[in-house]
């Protein structure tokens, strides 16, 4: 099992190293540079101070150049700093922003797997009936909705309407949340959280339902599953201990490549929410031409996503062993 880890590991390095390549080559490409958006806001800056930024900045040099330098800080971890007026570290900007967007994912993926696999289970055991129909319907009514458009709906009826949920940030002002106790902390996080984590997992619910339907009904007419229960052993141990592990190996994987929509849609979602997490400042940086924090943003993304590949992959070899074998 270490071996097929660390051959995973070693297949990682050229896929990190393709993406830094086409992630730098198309934000360097992209129209508009950072000292037009510094000089737009002054209009006193001249096109020598233009030059000037160019220069301290380091955008004269060719492209290979500056990647070949980008590269160089970025193995031992310099990711060098903003260019934003606050001049920041961007490794500080982005420590301050991922707990959150990090929290917010897993919070999703978790709720996607422990919603999403019971009502793929008991959909496929119980094909046809009035629950399999109208979990269906509400599976086509998740694909079809824009998830962006039902959060606007759902801030606007148990935010504005009905004032049950709050519509921004993830906790209280500061002043009101000091006095709460440990309880009250707890439960004003987890309200403020309730909408966006929902949200976010709603496009993977309808998905991964979907797939764990499909994959259970053609695991329950195999033959093996006949005899299991021509032995006579009781329908829930045929369908949790025979059906569901080999009905769940392609899930995995789905889960696992979700990963990268759920870190895509935290711009969305943490922009709608008022969220400062690494999305949002990602959706700041992009409109600022803010290239070192841009970048850092996609490294750290590209890793995470990596990651969660990784363990999917694990996950995958763990429940076949043939996997790690070959």
């Amino acid at each position: 099992m270490l071996r097929y880890i660390a051959k995973r590991l070693v297949m990682m390095i050229p896929i990190l190293f393709g993406i830094t390549v086409i992630s730098f080559l198309v934000i360097h490409l992209a129209p508009g540079e950072p000292t037009d958006i510094a000089a737009g806001m002054n209009p006193d800056a001249a096109p020598e101070a233009k030059e000037r930024l160019k220069e301290i900045y380091g955008l004269n040099d060719p492209l290979h150049v500056q990647y070949l330098n980008w590269v160089t800080r970025i193995v031992v971890l310099d990711f060098g700093n903003s260019f934003a007026p606050d001049n920041r570290p961007v490794i500080e900007k982005i420590a301050e922003t991922i707990p959150i967007t990090i929290t917010i994912n897993v919070l999703s993926i978790l709720l996607i797997m422990v919603v999403a696999i019971p009502i793929g289970i008991y959909s496929a055991t119980h094909q046809n009936s009035v629950f399999d129909k109208t979990s269906t319907v509400f599976v086509f009514i998740g694909f079809a909705v824009p998830t962006f458009w039902l959060a606007l709906l759902l801030k606007m009826l148990f935010g504005i309407k009905l004032g049950w949920l709050p519509i921004s940030g993830v906790r209280s002002i500061s002043f009101i949340y000091e006095t709460f106790g440990p309880v009250e902390k707890a439960w004003d996080i987890f309200r403020h959280l309730l909408m966006p984590v929902t949200l976010s997992a709603f496009g993977g619910l309808a998905g991964l339902s979907r797939y764990m339907r499909s994959n259970m009904l053609e695991v329950i007419r195999q033959d093996y599953i006949t005899t299991a229960r021509a032995k006579g052993l009781p329908e829930r141990t045929v369908i949790y201990k025979h059906a569901m592990r080999n009905a769940l190996m392609p899930v995995i994987t789905i889960l696992g490549l979700s990963v990268p929509g759920l870190i895509g849609g935290s711009v969305i979602f943490e922009s709608i929410f008022s969220i400062y997490g690494m999305g949002r400042l990602f959706y700041a940086s992009v409109l600022s031409r803010d290239y070192p924090v841009v970048m850092g943003i996609l490294v750290i993304g590209a890793v995470l996503t990596l990651a969660g590949n990784l363990i999917a992959d694990v996950s995958y070899a763990l429940v076949d062993p043939r996997i790690r074998r070959g």
